[in-house]
């Protein structure tokens, strides 16, 4: 069973910056697809991003519209760790953010298809 532990989260003013780190652990880390959701109160998880990997090694990299340009997306191989940059934070960014990982992925803005989640951490941004 892979387990997922998320880092970093906080209270931010609009215009900073935080940095996840979602940590993989187990028996077998297997994933080949690792993404961050986010939940904000009385809305439907959303895909904020996620990282792809082929059997190279070759990296492929998703954001959703609404982060591009100001979340990067990033993966330490060696420590089984992914991280996300999150620069000029805005207030609609507030929500929990979740670590997730597949196995392999077919649609990776679909959270069905991710197998593993994290607990989630709280990231507030103030106006």
């Amino acid at each position: 069973q892979e387990q997922l532990v998320e880092s970093g989260g906080g209270l931010v003013q609009a215009g900073g910056s935080l940095r996840l780190s979602c940590a993989a652990s187990g028996r077998t880390p297997s994933s080949s697809a690792m993404g961050w959701f986010r939940q904000a109160t009385g809305k439907e998880r959303e895909f904020v991003t996620s990282i792809t990997w082929d059997p190279s090694r070759t990296d492929y990299l998703y954001y959703a519209d609404s982060v591009k340009g100001r979340f990067t997306i990033s993966r330490d191989n060696a420590k089984n760790t992914v991280h996300l940059k999150m620069n000029s934070l805005k207030p609609e960014n507030t929500a929990i953010y979740y670590c997730a990982a597949a196995p392999s992925i077919r649609n990776y803005y679909s959270d069905t298809d991710y197998e593993h989640w994290g607990q989630g951490t709280q990231i507030t941004v103030s106006a």
